[in-house]
């Protein structure tokens, strides 16, 4: 789906901002497409945008609601219609990660019928997918895989996107996840799509394209992880990719949710290799991207330092350190733009 920017942010009344994720995940990649965000009293977040009403935000530009909160279940709370009724009678298209869909709500749909407004339910695809041919396609492709899921995949592919255009590549960030289409604009929450055609839909978002172009797709899952496997594997397979970063957070013992241990980095290289090979097999590790946040500067530079030595393959922090070593990895390997 496409998404028209610029954006107004909608963050409700959730109690702190980790409830608002999606909200801050696009202030950090995609600022220039906010225009401000609306917060109802008793909201406890802040991204810093400024508080505009929805009038003062349509005059400002903005073309789509966005619903930047999430909350358990997914569930849109009664008391957020009202003001998604009226950002549509304003004018706006309304875009949302939640798991239930906008159009499931009579009042949203009959003021969207009415206004011509677009409603966007970006975790459901709003088009069908083919089963995966496993076909070789020209253009180029990196994916982000994990010791686990959640940790770091989408913001080190969105790092590396920005590392790669810097430097010249014509690079595109791919998004698989609800918080990436809304970064992104356009994409597929892979983890919504029927289990046969995820690698279809992996293979229609990265399709045929120009040798020298670039794309970034963030990955989901983890082939370890006993929840989304199925998830990880299917896109990995779809994305065909011949280069790919493997994310990993040091502090985690046991992946989250289950009490399975958190997969070792090695493992994980070892494993892509020899599932990817099926729909690409000349797929090779560039490098490792390791979430320290949680880390001193001094011991996180030392642990980026052993797992560099350890595995022979760039490690960074996206965040702290940056991807350059892994763009310089991926221009010894595939050449520069």
């Amino acid at each position: 789906m496409d998404i028209r920017t610029p954006y107004l942010l909608f963050l409700g009344d959730v109690p702190d901002a980790l409830a608002a994720k999606t909200a801050y995940g696009i202030v950090d990649w995609r600022r220039d497409w906010c225009v401000g965000q609306l917060r109802l009293p008793g909201c406890r977040a802040d991204t810093g945008l400024p508080d505009l009403d929805i009038a003062a935000a349509r005059q400002a530009g903005a073309e789509t609601f966005v619903i930047g909160a999430v909350n358990p279940g997914g569930v849109l709370p009664e008391h957020w219609i009202a003001s998604i009724v009226e950002a549509i009678e304003a004018g706006m298209d309304v875009a949302s990660g939640l798991h239930m869909r906008l159009r499931d709500i009579e009042a949203i749909r009959k003021a969207a019928e009415r206004h011509q407004a677009a409603l966007l339910d970006v975790r459901h695809a709003d088009r069908s997918f083919s089963v995966g041919k496993g076909v070789r396609r020209s253009g180029r492709r990196i994916l982000t895989v994990g010791t686990d899921c959640a940790v770091g995949k989408k913001y080190a592919a969105l790092a590396l996107e920005r590392e790669m255009t810097a430097r010249g590549y014509d690079a595109e960030f791919c998004a698989t996840g609800q918080t990436g289409v809304l970064i992104a604009g356009r994409g597929v929450a892979i983890d919504a799509v029927v289990a046969d055609f995820i690698s279809g839909a992996a293979e229609w978002l990265t399709p045929e394209a120009d040798p020298r172009h670039w794309f970034v797709v963030e990955g989901q899952g983890s082939l370890f992880h006993p929840s989304f496997a199925g998830v990880s594997l299917g896109l990995l397979h779809g994305a065909q990719p011949d280069a790919f970063v493997v994310c990993h957070e040091p502090t985690r013992r046991t992946m989250r949710n289950v009490s399975h241990p958190i997969a070792a980095i090695g493992d994980v290289i070892e494993e892509t290799v020899r599932l990817g090979r099926l729909t690409n097999p000349d797929i090779r590790p560039i490098g490792i991207a390791v979430n320290t946040s949680t880390l001193p500067a001094d011991a996180a530079d030392a642990l980026l330092a052993a797992t560099a030595a350890e595995h022979g393959l760039p490690a960074v922090d996206p965040i702290r350190t940056g991807m350059a070593p892994i763009v310089d990895r991926l221009a010894a390997l595939f050449g520069t733009p």
